[in-house]
This record gives C-alpha cells, sequence and structure tokens, in this order.
C-alpha cells in the first residue's frame, strides 16, 4: 500500500510540471512554420487558423515560412527545435510520402515530430494548361504516347505528394513526362500558366480560381469518390486508370518530447477554430475537407501513408537524395 501510495504521488509530480507549463502557456509568440513557399495548401492554413488561435490565445503566430528542399527544410528545423510548443509545424502529406524514399534524412517523422492535430483532407486535380490538346485522361494518355518526352509535369519537390502521385499515374498509364521541382504548390501553378509545364496534380484547394477562370483545365480528381467541390470533374479512377488513389492532408506537428498536457491543450485550441463557423465554411469553399481528431490518429495516417507510398517508391525504384 505504502509503495502504491509513492509510486503514485512520484507520478502526480512529474506529471505536474508539463500540466502547469499547460495551463499558463503561451507566454511569447509562437511561430507557425510553413515548409513550402507563400500561397500553397500550408500557407493558407496556417495563416486562416493562426489568426483565430492569436485571438484565442492572448499571442502572436508568427507564419514563418522556410521553402526549400521538398518541405525538409522546415520539418528538420521544428524537429530540432525545443519541445516547449513556441515552434510548430504546419505539414503536408509529403511529410509522410517521401519519408522512406530519402536515403538521407535529418529527421525521422515518428521519432522527431509529435502530431497534434490533422487539419483537414483534400483532393488532388490533374490539371492541364490550355495549351495541352486534352480534355479527359484517356486523350491525355494517347497524346503522351503520341508525343514521348516532350510533355513536363511539375511538382513542389521530390518525395512530394504531388512528385509520388503523378509517377504512379505515369506508371499506370504507360506513359513518361519530364519532372520539374519547384519551391511549393503556388510557384508550380505559375510554371503552368507559362506553359513551363503542363501538367501538374495540385491539391483542389489552390486550384479552384484557375479552374473557375479558365486558365487551367481540370482532367481528374485523384480521390475514389469525385470531389464535393468540383463534382462534374471525374475521378482518374472512373477515367481508365481503376484503382488509383491519391488524398492529400496537412496537419500540426510540434518537437517530439513536447509534454502530453501542451499536445493535448494544443490539439484543444486547434479543433475549436476549426469548428468556428466561418472557418469551417472557408475550409470547405477552398476545396479542403476538415478533418480534425486526436493527435494518435494522426500519428496513425502518418505511418499508414509512409508504409503506402514507400511501398509505392520501392516498385517504381524512385530513390532520393
Amino acid at each position: 500500500m505504502r509503495g502504491t501510495l509513492i509510486a503514485s504521488l512520484v507520478t502526480a509530480c512529474l506529471a505536474a510540471p508539463g500540466a502547469l507549463a499547460a495551463e499558463s502557456y503561451p507566454v511569447r509568440p509562437i511561430r507557425l512554420i510553413v515548409p513550402f513557399a507563400p500561397g500553397g495548401g500550408t500557407d493558407i492554413i496556417s495563416r486562416l487558423l493562426g489568426a483565430r488561435l492569436t485571438d484565442r490565445l492572448g499571442q502572436t503566430i508568427v507564419v514563418d515560412n522556410r521553402p526549400a528542399g521538398s518541405g525538409i527544410l522546415g520539418a528538420d528545423l521544428v524537429a530540432k527545435s525545443a519541445p516547449d510548443g513556441y515552434t510548430l509545424l504546419c505539414a503536408y502529406s509529403s511529410l509522410a510520402s517521401s519519408a522512406l524514399l530519402f536515403t538521407r534524412l535529418p529527421y525521422d517523422p515518428i521519432k522527431d515530430l509529435a502530431p497534434i492535430i490533422l487539419v483537414a483532407t483534400s483532393q488532388l486535380v490533374l490539371l492541364a494548361s490550355p495549351a495541352l490538346p486534352a480534355t479527359n485522361v484517356k486523350e491525355l494518355i494517347a497524346y503522351a504516347k503520341a508525343n514521348p518526352d516532350k510533355l513536363n509535369y511539375g511538382s513542389s519537390g521530390p518525395g512530394s505528394t504531388p512528385h509520388l502521385a503523378t509517377e504512379l499515374l505515369l506508371s499506370m498509364a504507360g506513359i513518361q513526362m519530364t519532372h520539374i521541382s519547384y519551391k511549393g504548390i503556388a510557384p508550380v501553378i505559375t510554371a503552368q500558366l507559362a506553359n513551363e509545364v503542363q501538367l501538374s496534380l495540385t491539391p483542389v484547394a489552390i486550384s479552384l480560381p484557375y479552374m473557375k477562370s479558365g486558365r487551367l483545365r481540370a482532367l481528374a480528381v485523384g480521390g475514389l469518390t469525385r470531389s464535393v467541390t468540383i463534382p462534374d470533374v471525374p475521378t482518374v479512377n472512373e477515367s481508365g486508370l481503376p484503382g488509383f488513389e491519391v488524398i492529400a492532408w496537412y496537419g500540426m506537428l510540434a518537437p517530439a518530447h513536447t509534454p502530453r498536457a501542451l499536445i493535448e491543450r494544443l490539439n484543444r485550441e486547434f479543433r475549436a477554430v476549426i469548428a468556428l463557423p466561418d472557418i469551417n465554411r472557408n475550409l470547405l469553399e477552398q476545396g479542403l475537407d476538415p478533418a480534425p481528431g486526436t493527435p494518435e490518429q494522426f500519428g496513425a495516417l502518418i505511418k499508414s501513408d509512409m508504409e503506402k507510398w514507400g511501398a509505392v517508391g520501392k516498385r517504381l525504384g524512385i530513390k532520393l537524395d
């Protein structure tokens, strides 16, 4: 009995500092690292949620764009930061998709980062520049086969979800294109408008204005079901490549060893912001499906995506330096 009482007291004492820190947190501005160029999905989400989180916490959320290395630079910066809740990461699904494909990665997404919350998911849409004479996937495949190695596609970097998803699509279709890498999705769109690249797999959230204006053409979406935002656009799966499925996601993480009480506090705060009617509506209008859950659920998604894309990369012979 005495031993059990002592053990309980020790546990309570050890837990107390984390709980007290969570109660008083934050006492200074919080830096939210966006590992891609401004204008992309991670940037949009960070600024949208950051403004309302500032109101709730009484401290400024500073959005810090670090666009380099397929998001690796920003993720590594957070992984090596103090686990005190003052440096957070807004991650894209590339965090998981590329992890097992790099021969050298300066951090481990599972061991060095702590999941806070999955914010939203987004369909990827297969976008074609107007100069490309294809209005659907079958026409794209036929044109690519008739013009081998004459088409370029863009992505937000080697190992990014758009990169791997496009390579999977090309493999399934039996066609070839040249990959051109950029520091984010927004620069890919800019390049596509200039016809530097003719094709991209881009989150619906970023693609909508260009599809609506007719400056870029939507050929298909990557999910197994059609997007609620653009229901008239068919899926790749129903357009001649059965089994093709890719969904992008966005989520928040902290450095590993951040106290559990702080992770739970941040999870509650982000959930509260995402649930605000105007924030929820704004996300949906931009083609983002709010998907908040527990840190454990987000962690399971990261592991699942690492396994899925690791297997795809191995099958396609993709290795990244």
